[in-house]
């Protein structure tokens, strides 16, 4: 089942974001706190933190589209996989768990609404640094603004752009925890000028609000991992392309992702090539 009608895009913005500052506080509270890691069966690592940020973001969803499906992560490892249709929300309750772990700071909320197999909304949110990202695709809205965990309201929003791609040599940002052989072969094809190491879907919003030009991915990765920062990027005048060239769907068998490659004005190099 849809949104229902009565809910506008924005309305539904607006909501996410409150979603994931509630979870993020959560997320932080624990994160100062102190934790146990314990594994799931996959052997990834997992937190009290991920199932309380989970909990939170379920709650409002079900508040706000109790008929739309949610496929959550943790709610996923537990074997609650429904089934899709049309439009369906993505949530990554603690994005960068191992950035959590070590203590880092470069964990985020994510929750997106997936249309038509492409994300259409989108929020991020970096508990630690109190950064909070938003794009609404079909309306090519991006923004970010500050919102620390501990503040009851947030800062002026900030319109998101993706740049130009610099002459002198790009901007690359790869991931803190996951970066590949692959991923240093395929760098080879620009002139790299500098390289950003980030964990989380922050990779995504580094590209959205011009910091950065290109994020290529050639690692395995879920749906919910990335579909928030590509509806912010996507919103902000970026492409996230699958191997074959075509935009980066959603709704796939297993919610797996395909390496892909996220950039802003900067046409990629096919990942073939």
């Amino acid at each position: 089942m849809p949104v229902p009608p009565s809910v506008s895009d924005e309305q539904l913005i607006e909501a996410l974001l409150a979603a994931a500052v509630a979870a993020g506080r959560a997320t932080l509270e624990i994160y100062r706190a102190g934790f146990t890691v314990t594994q799931k069966a996959d052997q990834s690592p997992v937190t009290a933190a991920d199932h309380a940020s989970e909990k939170i973001i379920l709650e409002h969803l079900a508040q706000l589209a109790p008929k739309v499906p949610v496929v959550a992560e943790e709610a996923a490892a537990a074997g609650s996989m429904p089934q899709v249709g049309e439009e369906f929300f993505l949530v990554d309750p603690l994005d960068g768990t191992k950035e959590f772990i070590h203590r880092r700071g470069e964990f985020t909320v994510n929750i997106a609404l997936v249309r038509h197999r492409m994300p259409a909304l989108g929020v991020v949110y970096a508990p630690t640094s109190g950064a909070l990202y938003a794009g609404d695709v079909a309306a090519k809205r991006a923004f970010r603004c500050s919102h620390p965990a501990d503040a009851a309201t947030p800062g002026p929003r900030e319109p998101l752009r993706v740049r130009a791609a610099p002459t002198a040599g790009i901007t690359a940002v790869v991931s803190r925890s996951h970066s590949t052989p692959e991923t240093e072969s395929y760098l080879r094809h620009y002139a790299v000028s500098e390289r950003i190491s980030v964990g989380s879907s922050l990779k995504f919003c580094l590209v959205a609000a011009g910091e950065a030009d290109l994020y290529p991915r050639l690692g395995p990765t879920m749906e919910w991992d990335t579909a928030a920062g590509h509806a912010v990027l996507a919103a902000a005048g970026g492409t996230v392309l699958a191997p074959d060239g075509a935009p980066l769907a959603y709704g796939k068998p297993g919610f797996r992702n395909s390496f892909f490659i996220a950039s802003g004005t900067l046409t990629p190099v096919p990942l073939a090539a």
